[in-house]
């Protein structure tokens, strides 16, 4: 589990979150939803410590993160997989040696084992047979695939996933979030995804965070999402028209 309590950061005279407090449980997968701006990726850079929040707690486990030196926080760091939005490969590596990349780093396994363990990861996102191809040779999809193989390779506690759907097709999405979900029940992962895509939200989360102008708005699953009730979340949630048709079908299908 991770757990914030009563973040505050502020740029110059911007506050940008106020009080925010969270859990995030491990073994599902934990969305962070909110317009742009609302400060969702200023929470979760304060979270990994890419930002030092001015006040409050980071707690990993037990483990408070915000007072650790940076030799102790280099333990957790080994213990976070990250998927980056733009998927972040190394363009003049092979999609092996992107995988590869944080077990040499930081790992002491033998050149034989990082090959075996490697290979393991890409299996697992069915992309063992582009292992020699290099990112320009790969779909968007794929892509991701790699990025989510990398950011297990480390078997790690905890996966963050920024905006793992942006600029995917439909269909690619959906194998995306069924990955992710996958992944996190058969690592017994904590998983933090940050998006807006409402799709994904309904497809794969178990926990929802609405941020809102620097605070945890709202905090439920995807029945209560669906309920509303909660002006600010409502008008982002049923924005699109698809989301509107979802929630009419299931007031329509709710007992009376």
């Amino acid at each position: 589990m991770i757990e914030l309590q009563h973040i505050h950061k502020s740029f110059g005279p911007h506050d940008v979150l106020k009080d925010v407090s969270a859990q995030f449980e491990q073994g599902k997968v934990n969305f962070v939803i909110g317009r742009s701006g609302s400060g969702k990726s200023v929470m979760t850079k304060c979270t990994v410590g890419l930002i030092e929040p001015d006040r409050g707690q980071v707690i990993y486990d037990g483990r408070d993160f915000t007072a650790m030196t940076e030799r102790e926080r280099r333990e957790i760091r080994q213990e976070i997989g990250m998927l980056f939005q733009g998927s972040a490969l190394f363009d003049s590596m092979t999609v092996e040696e992107n995988v590869q990349f944080p077990l040499r780093m930081f790992s002491d396994l033998s050149t034989a084992e990082i090959a075996r363990r490697s290979a393991a990861c890409l299996e697992r996102v069915e992309l063992l047979d582009a292992q020699q191809r290099y990112p320009a040779e790969c779909s968007g999809g794929m892509q991701k695939r790699v990025g989510i193989a990398r950011a297990i390779a480390m078997n790690p506690k905890y996966l963050f996933c920024d905006e793992p759907n942006s600029g995917l097709d439909p269909q690619t999405a959906i194998v995306i979030d069924k990955l992710i979900l996958d992944l996190t029940r058969e690592y017994g992962m904590t998983t933090v995804v940050v998006s807006h895509d409402m799709n994904s939200v309904m497809e794969a989360s178990d926990t929802i965070h609405f941020v809102h102008e620097g605070g945890i708005c709202w905090k439920g699953d995807r029945v209560g999402l669906l309920q509303g009730g909660v002006p600010e979340l409502e008008e982002f949630v049923f924005a699109s028209d698809l989301m509107k048709q979802i929630r009419q079908k299931g007031q329509a299908n709710s007992p009376a």
